[in-house]
């Protein structure tokens, strides 16, 4: 099970090399709401937090890393595989959007596309991670990558105005 301390911890060590975002207050129908814009994130959104977690607190081989993705989670694992000087191999679909791919290649990933959906880019990737020895930067099972995101909890619990839960006013 994942802890407030364990995302204490991962914010620790990531928050050098993220992005604090900006939170701003829009007035909703039942009061005001407060948004978290992880779109400025770096890479685009708060996978950034996950793939930083993932490679700082693993022994990164020679061969570097693997994702597979559709676009979020490849961008953020070769971000931050770039920043920290590693070697990053992102898998996708032949669909994948190509200003995802271009993005993917802007960050000097090396772009597979491989099968016509995520299940079959996400074999090939754990494919070349087996034969390579490159570290699997998983998207969705990983819980240094979900530690890591829910830092994204605790800046927003730092910035956030307090509502008024009360009813008055």
């Amino acid at each position: 099970m994942i802890t407030r301390k364990d995302v204490e911890q991962a914010w620790a060590l990531i928050r050098p090399h993220v992005r604090c975002t900006p939170v701003i207050e829009l007035a909703g129908p039942a009061g005001p709401v407060a948004l978290k814009l992880e779109s400025l994130q770096v890479s685009g959104s708060f996978k950034g937090r996950g793939a930083f977690h993932k490679l700082l607190v693993s022994k990164v081989p020679a061969a570097g890393v693997v994702a597979a993705s559709g676009g979020n989670h490849g961008a953020a694992a070769a971000y931050a595989a770039r920043a920290l000087g590693h070697r990053a191999e992102i898998f996708v679909p032949t669909i994948a959007n190509p200003a995802k791919v271009a993005r993917l290649q802007s960050y000097g990933a090396i772009v597979h596309q491989v099968g016509a959906v995520y299940a079959e880019a996400r074999a090939a990737s754990e494919r070349r991670a087996a034969d390579s020895g490159a570290l699997i930067v998983q998207a969705y099972e990983d819980p240094d990558v979900f530690v890591g995101a829910g830092s994204v909890a605790l800046e927003f619990a730092e910035q956030a105005a307090p509502t008024n839960t009360s009813g008055s006013s």
